[in-house]
């Protein structure tokens, strides 16, 4: 098999906004190469639809959107984590709007942002462009990054693994990755000084998500396996409110929807969240998760009810244009019809350890948005917190990218297909990425038991060693890179939420429905230190 090198300063793996943003920052100083799964326009940003939290309204304050965070964390938040990224936020968002051209909603009449509000938060804060806010941002960064000459984007580059070295004295380090070239199938080295993980979310380890396809845990597996340390993995966030239909697929609700007043509804129409929280339908994603997750179980119903039939009709096709239209497309008026939804996989609040500029504990190995954890998320993600720690930590990460890099080796090893062939047995991997995806979601789902980690844990172990197998004797595909990664990402969810002897935040045990304050820490494995064979 033909096999190429490509060397670049500095490498980003996923298209973003954290390897965008990132990307753009250092490009001005280093030669920059950028891979991503399908196209560049696929990303879990691409998708996210309510916007980025940052204070700009005179009713509001720093400290109040640090104290929203860290109340929805549980616990678990690193306070000078939360407090560098809601200090940063107004002037991030400020520079996606007047550097990178990004189109952010504003005030007729007013060189203000407008402002939403969604679940957890205190105050109007969420800064958006209608209801696609994730696909703008994207749309002015990618747009940026192609004009760039030191940016160089290469798509269907399916990753397999870190470029690595490791000496007997201890020290280590990353230099780049091996991909996959899908279209050719060929093999590339991309070697670099300093690599940066950006490949985004884990929901495709589920059977139903909100996320795209490229979601499939890739940076948490392949990080793991050179040795960084991860963690948090058992918080897996499930968003209350996905479409409910046959032909939706995985289609987001936004939670700004309830933000602008839309109430949960049971069939019989009455508000489901009554009595259940102070904040109503707009409590924190892991309440109504569970709500609604309980109410379902009970009842036998498919699905609740996301009520906007109150609201002023016109303000709601202004506001949402892209679910409203969306749901026209399946039969249904949200102007006059309830919503039908569903919970579904949805936020990685765990990933790969860093700290406030996305340093892991690899040298040359940095790490933003999804794929991180930062402290920023705790237990909980608050809602349109999310694009906000991913531009925090890209621009932390660009402002020490020279002092963190490492020098490339001037030999690098080629990709050895040794004695492998091409698969003739396709059903077992698109079998068992079937079944870890039910394992995930029957065991290991919003709500979980000591026995069904257990069983869990069996049948994905069991999975595990088939794909070894596999992978040892034949040829790699994006299938079976990706089904290799679900599965270690699987085990690593499950090794987390067994050692986390509580309920807290997004983690749910029958066994153990309160909180300890003994367990009001990170859950960090690390492959070098024998956490988890």
């Amino acid at each position: 098999m033909a096999h190429e090198i490509h060397r670049s300063d500095v490498l980003v793996l996923g298209s973003g906004l954290a390897g965008l943003y990132f990307a753009l920052e250092v490009a001005e100083r280093h030669s920059v190469t950028l891979l991503t799964k399908t196209v560049p326009e696929s990303s879990n940003t691409q998708w996210a639809q309510g916007g980025i939290s940052a204070v700009f309204d005179e009713d509001d304050s720093v400290a109040s959107h640090v104290d929203d965070t860290l109340r929805v964390g549980a616990g678990l938040c690193h306070r000078d984590m939360v407090e560098h990224a809601v200090e940063l936020a107004p002037a991030l968002v400020e520079r996606l709007a007047n550097v990178y051209g990004v189109r952010f909603d504003r005030l007729p009449d007013a060189d203000r942002f407008a402002l939403g509000r969604e679940g957890g938060h205190s105050h109007r804060r969420v800064v958006h462009h209608l209801d696609t806010t994730g696909a703008e941002i994207v749309r002015g960064l990618l747009a940026a990054a192609q004009r760039h000459p030191n940016i160089r984007i290469l798509p269907h580059q399916m990753v397999i693994d870190l470029l690595s070295w490791s000496k007997v004295d201890g020290s280590r380090g990353c230099f780049g990755a091996y991909s996959l070239d899908v279209p050719s199938g060929q093999v590339h080295s991309h070697v670099a000084d300093v690599t940066l993980l950006a490949t985004g979310g884990a929901g495709k380890i589920y059977r139903y998500t909100s996320n795209p396809d490229v979601a499939t845990a890739d940076g948490v597996a392949m990080a793991y396996r050179i040795g960084a340390t991860v963690g948090n993995l058992e918080f897996m966030q499930f968003h209350p409110t996905c479409l409910f239909h046959p032909g939706a697929g995985s289609f987001l609700v936004s939670e700004a929807v309830r933000g602008e007043g839309g109430i949960l509804r049971r069939k019989d129409g009455s508000a489901l969240m009554d009595g259940r929280h102070p904040m109503g339908s707009l409590a924190p994603r892991d309440v109504v998760a569970r709500e609604i997750d309980g109410e379902l179980k009970r009842t036998g119903e498919p699905c609740v009810f996301l009520d906007v039939t109150h609201l002023d009709g016109d303000f709601v096709i202004k506001r949402f244009p892209a679910i409203h239209r969306r749901c026209l497309e399946l039969g249904i008026d949200m102007r006059t019809q309830p919503i039908p939804v569903v919970p579904a996989a949805h936020y990685m609040c765990g990933g790969v350890q860093v700290d406030t500029r996305g340093r892991t504990d690899v040298p040359g190995l940095l790490a933003a948005g999804e794929v991180a954890l930062s402290g920023m998320h705790g237990a909980c993600r608050l809602a349109s917190n999310s694009l906000l720690e991913a531009v925090v930590l890209a621009a932390g990460a660009a402002e020490i990218c020279d002092e963190f890099r490492r020098s490339a080796p001037s030999h690098v090893a080629q990709w050895n297909d040794g004695d492998t062939v091409d698969s003739d047995e396709a059903v077992m991997v698109s079998a068992n990425w079937g079944e870890v995806r039910a394992a995930m979601w029957n065991f290991v789902g919003i709500v979980r038991s000591n026995k069904r980690l257990e069983r869990a844990k069996r049948r994905i172990e069991l999975i595990r060693e088939e794909i070894r197998e596999y992978y040892q004797r034949h040829r790699v595909t994006r299938d079976l890179l990706e089904l290799r990664n679900i599965s270690l990402a699987g085990h690593l969810v499950i090794e987390c939420a067994r050692r986390r002897l509580e309920s807290r935040g997004l983690h749910y045990n029958l066994d153990y429905p309160d909180s300890e304050p003994a367990f009001a820490r990170d859950t960090l494995l690390a492959k070098r230190q024998g956490a988890v064979p």
